[in-house]
């Protein structure tokens, strides 16, 4: 390639600034230990119709309260933590826009509380406070099943306080306490995340959260267990409901079966209407492909059913949608309608964290664009309060290494500071007393502690980008010293001459020779891991020195300094031969690059060494896995080769993201090869293979970078 592509760029970068957040944790508004009356309620056991098993079915658990206000009010904030998940009503009114609240936490850390403002909702003499507790991740739905790996922490408990202030100056407050009462007989009659709601219309309760509803035969709730984490505010806003998406299809597969197309693979669920008889079930699966007779396509899901249930009432035109799961879905299985179904009383919800779209992006070429477009479908599907792998499967975990170089491209284009800022958190809540940072935060998986480099280093690299593109400097400055101790831990175990000897996962996902397989097999394809250890070992060295700088800890930079120039020299000596690092690899001779280990006087013959591979090895196509790819288009368009990065981003054959849009991706696969390698390991909407091309387009081809 001889000349530079030319192409023309139209870039509208959009911020908005005073965006709401119904939520407010402000901190005047903060509860501390001594301010709180409540006690946690609950019952800790199961109730007749559920099941305690690999499958658990657990009912949602309803509870309310009455109580008298006999002055004039001046003001009213509810503080509340529902776990795993709540509903909250006053006088019969649903209490804030939130969905699926609160986040996420290792409950044993961490238990996030909600306020709100209810001062128009509170009324002069009864009132009444109802809320509903759905499972979430407090519950495992995998009961007894692998519990080397998967967490439960145990039955739904609530935590909740009203604190009223009359005009006169006095207080009054309403704390949850065995007063309370409680059922587990109403119309959700399970729920999970992975496995979906069933929900029997049949046996809703009218006016439970209201005044006057005739509660006799409910029981007291008790007095439980607390979670055992530190109660806090919740920094982040909760997940809403964004938009409404309407289907582009319904057809008819065999007699009373129905698929849905959606036309985009999205996460949420779906409403529906309906009119039928007492009694009739109807049944929605959930999934992202299809079979080639046009059927629902399930195995990748693994364990996870996916599966929504609606009994109707019988009493006129019924709409119902879920309050305590998620599905990740284009296309959905109907059966059970009454009559025969019309695309119109159907309605996606997109729903995840609350935060502002501040960057779109538009080019001349289609492909650049579907790729942003398929993008922000997929990286705004994975925001669940943390940012997690998929929204699909059995698994849906906040695993650390898809999101290293991930979260500066999402960052362009959605205003996820608080979001990374609260995950920062989850990190260091998951940290060992010895300073072993886990794969996955929460650690929703227990056994993940597989001590390398890549993953849990982005515990810096989140910290760095929040400091770079949001000028944050608190997450370096209170994470240092947790930074500081898992960085001594891994040079302490692992550094052997100044190499580092522990690796875990290589350069994952590498595009492999042959279609069929999911990991490559050729030994020319893989990278050394302790290659790829020692140069992020070195990377990590250097931030840490800046990290030192930021919060105060000058005496430490030699330290790092030392450790940096000896580990170069001792990678240079173990690894570069005959102007190319090891086996010549293109993550090889690009991580010592881009992280400016290669001596200067042999740069350009180990850039023009990955370039002749790029261009003529692998045909302007992607050879690298999860970690190259996170510094290949950058590192490209760097030393002047921005044409190369170019095609490789445009490729519509395999291997290349052009390949996904090719083959009908709405949003990114987890593999490169997703629709010919075996479907049971493919999501069809993940982030991680994204690397580093949407900063690519925003810093390099915009020309937006931060300072």
């Amino acid at each position: 390639m001889k000349r530079l592509i030319s192409i023309v760029f139209f870039v509208a970068i959009s911020t908005f600034y005073g965006f709401s957040v119904e939520v407010q944790n402000l901190p005047d508004e903060s509860l501390r230990d001594p301010d709180w009356t409540a006690r946690w309620i609950g019952n800790d056991r199961d109730f007749p119709g559920d099941l305690i098993s690999m499958y658990s079915r657990l009912s949602a658990r309803y509870y309310r309260k009455e109580f008298s206000v006999k002055k004039s009010i001046k003001s009213a904030k509810v503080y509340i933590s529902g776990l795993g998940l709540y509903e909250l009503y006053i006088n019969g009114k649903k209490i804030g826009r939130q969905v699926l609240a609160p986040v996420p936490t290792d409950y044993r850390k961490t238990v996030m509380y909600n306020t709100f403002d209810v001062t128009d909702q509170i009324r002069k003499g009864k009132n009444a406070v109802g809320t509903v507790l759905g499972n979430g991740r407090y519950f495992a739905v995998r009961q007894n099943y692998r519990p080397d790996k998967i967490l439960t922490f145990g039955f739904p408990k609530l935590l909740f306080q009203l604190e009223i202030e009359y005009a006169d100056g006095t207080k009054h407050t309403v704390a949850g306490d065995d007063t309370w009462k409680m059922t587990a007989d109403g119309p959700i009659r399970a729920n999970n995340e992975w496995d979906g709601e069933e929900y029997d219309a049949r046996r809703e309760m009218p006016g439970w959260n209201n005044v006057g509803f005739n509660d006799r035969h409910w029981i007291n709730a008790e007095y439980v267990q607390a979670p055992g984490g530190v109660v806090k505010a919740q920094p982040t806003p909760n997940i809403i409901i964004h938009e409404v998406v309407k289907p582009v299809s319904i057809k008819e597969i065999k007699p009373e079966t129905y698929i849905l197309d959606m036309g985009q693979n999205m996460v949420g669920w779906l409403q529906i209407e309906a009119q039928g008889k007492r009694g009739n079930c109807i049944n929605l699966r959930f999934a992202e492909t299809l079979n080639a007779d046009g059927s629902l396509y399930t195995d990748n899901l693994r364990s996870a059913r996916c599966n929504d249930t609606y009994t109707i009432k019988g009493e006129g035109v019924e709409t119902w949608e879920p309050s305590f799961v998620y599905h990740g879905f284009r296309y959905v299985e109907i059966t059970g309608y009454p009559g025969k179904p019309t695309a119109d009383r159907f309605k996606g919800k997109v729903v995840y964290d609350e935060m502002a779209t501040t960057g779109s992006f538009e080019s001349s070429d289609k492909t650049l664009n579907a790729l942003h477009k398929n993008a922000y479908w997929g990286i705004r599907g994975n925001y669940k309060g943390m940012p997690i792998d998929c929204p699909q499967r059995d698994e849906r975990q906040p695993w650390l290494g898809d999101r290293a170089a991930g979260c500066t491209g999402e960052s362009f284009i959605f205003d996820n500071e608080a979001l990374y800022l609260k995950w920062l958190d989850d990190i260091r809540d998951a940290q060992t007393p010895e300073g072993r940072i886990s794969d996955i935060s929460p650690p929703f998986y227990l056994t993940y502690y597989s001590d390398n480099m890549t993953w849990p280093g982005t515990y810096l690299m989140v910290a760095d980008m929040l400091y770079r593109q949001f000028g944050n400097v608190r997450g370096i400055r209170e994470h240092y010293p947790y930074m500081k101790k898992w960085f001594f831990y891994m040079k302490d175990k692992y550094l052997k001459d100044y190499i580092l000897t522990k690796d875990k996962y290589g350069d994952w996902c590498v595009p492999p020779e042959s279609p069929e397989l999911i990991h490559s097999k050729s030994l020319d394809r893989k990278t050394d891991g302790q290659l790829i250890a020692t140069a992020y070992f070195y990377r990590f060295a250097e931030m840490m020195q800046k990290f030192a700088d930021l919060s105060d800890h000058p005496s430490d930079k030699p330290i790092y300094a030392d450790l940096q120039e000896n580990v170069r020299q001792a990678f240079n000596r173990r690894f570069f031969k005959d102007d190319r690092y090891d086996n010549n690899t293109v993550t090889a001779n690009l991580l010592p690059l881009a992280f400016g280990m290669t001596d200067a006087a042999n740069e350009d013959a180990v850039f023009r060494s990955m370039t002749e591979k790029i261009v003529n090895t692998d045909n302007l196509h992607l050879s690298t896995g999860v970690i190259g790819t996170q510094r290949l288009m950058r590192e490209l368009t760097r030393h002047g080769r921005a044409d190369v990065a170019y095609r490789i981003a445009v490729q519509t054959d395999y291997p290349g993201w052009g390949y996904m849009i090719e083959n009908g991706a709405t949003t990114i696969w987890e593999l490169w090869n997703g629709n010919t390698a075996d479907p049971k390991m493919n999501s069809h909407n993940h982030v991680m293979l994204l690397g580093d091309v949407i900063t690519w387009m925003y810093e390099d081809l915009a020309g937006i970078k931060a300072d």
